[in-house]
């Protein structure tokens, strides 16, 4: 049982978002300095964010990214599903041909763990994760530590 990266930085990206963009949107160069994610990743996963309309995009100067929506309307699953990932089990893609182009045995048991696994997500918002105080504890140390000189600034400046 796994999920992708491309489901785990879009989840990333979304709350890193969530948790910026309260007045100004976000740019991705900003996200990806933060989260370690690329930037021409970020535009992919934001293309299909937008056209799931989780996201909105501001162009000119000071222009990002914003949620579409407030955060407790936005669930993490709704965001894995916008960037095509799915929370699957089975060793089949859910297809049923496992062995062979037949049912396992354990199929409908893997089958069964993967909706109770997207229910789950179903049920937990960027806002929720947005108030957990080690979330809020980890997003002040990245912001800190964006804020400081790089070292050849800091050469620079002496």
């Amino acid at each position: 049982m796994r999920l992708t990266t491309k489901g785990r930085y879009a989840v990333t990206a979304m709350l890193d978002l969530a948790l910026h963009a309260r007045h100004d949107p976000v740019s991705l160069a900003d996200i990806s300095e933060r989260q370690s994610i690329s930037v021409s990743y970020l535009e992919q996963l934001f293309a299909k964010l937008r056209k799931s309309a989780l996201v909105s995009s501001v162009r000119g100067p000071g222009g990002g990214y914003q949620l579409a929506r407030d955060g407790a309307t936005i669930f993490i699953a709704e965001i894995i599903d916008a960037v095509d990932e799915s929370v699957d089990a089975t060793r089949c893609g859910g297809q049923g041909d496992c062995q062979q182009g037949l049912t396992c045995l354990t199929h409908e048991l893997w089958s069964d763990l993967s909706e109770q696994i997207h229910n789950f997500l179903s049920g937990i918002s960027l806002q929720e994760l947005m108030d957990r105080r080690e979330v809020q504890a980890v997003a002040l140390r990245q912001s800190e530590k964006q804020r400081q000189p790089q070292e050849s600034e800091t050469v620079m400046l002496n």
